[in-house]
């Protein structure tokens, strides 16, 4: 619960402190929209632990940015977007059976963030991006591919097995940077982010089998955007 509290406390810092004007500040209006895609490479941190490798799924949805501010060099605007990831993880099984498994879940994700910019302010050029902030997403499907020879009844842990998500909403913090090439037919954003899941998706109880069953991921996406206002 303190964790959701700290995540309310950031996205109310983003709404509360993105329109204030300082003194030393050069106010701009740019809002741009656009779409993004990419990759996600990710992992569930699981207690008692699971040996995992990465697990690879897409990650595509739509964005909208509003920069309000230059301060001093510092180019200042908050970023919402909404997208589809796929997340989950792949176990490296080492029984000697050779079996095979994996998981995928698919959310619709809402991240809300602090974007910064470094460089070219105006015109054609380049920029360095920064972007941070609190995530939620929801869970629409998951689905579990395992070897058709499948014995796991001598595999600790083991409860995972055919046990779907007991819980749907999801929320976390998630960052990045990238560069960000304006051209005159819109702006390319080639960035990477880590998302660090503060929720778990199995109940964590004393009596349930997990204490820890969190997401992470590393993205890696392109983004397209146009200016609606300069």
């Amino acid at each position: 619960m303190k964790n959701l509290y700290l995540l309310i406390f950031i996205g109310i810092c983003l709404l509360v402190t993105s329109p204030v004007k300082a003194q030393l500040q050069d106010q701009r209006n740019n809002l741009s929209i656009g779409v993004n895609g990419g990759v996600n490479i990710s992992s569930v941190s699981f207690t008692p632990s699971i040996k995992e490798g990465k697990l690879i799924g897409p990650e595509f949805g739509v964005t909208i940015r509003y920069i309000g501010e230059k301060y001093f060099k510092m180019i200042c605007g908050i970023q919402g977007e909404v997208n589809f990831s796929q997340r989950g993880w792949k176990e490296v099984i080492e029984d000697g059976t050779g079996d095979t498994y994996h998981r995928t879940m698919n959310y619709i994700e809402i991240p809300l963030l602090a974007h910064l910019a470094f460089g070219k302010d105006k015109g054609n050029g380049m920029r360095f991006v920064l972007n941070l902030g609190p995530q939620v997403g929801y869970l629409i499907g998951e689905n579990e591919t395992m070897s058709e020879t499948w014995d796991p009844s001598g595999r600790t842990p083991n409860a995972q097995y055919g046990k779907m998500a007991d819980k749907k909403f999801d929320y976390g913090i998630v960052g990045g940077g990238g560069m960000e090439v304006r051209t005159g037919i819109g702006h390319f954003v080639l960035e990477a982010r880590y998302y660090f899941g503060l929720s778990d998706f199995y109940n964590s109880t004393k009596k349930d089998p997990f204490s820890r069953s969190a997401h992470s991921y590393i993205a890696g996406k392109l983004t397209y955007l146009f200016d609606l206002k300069k």
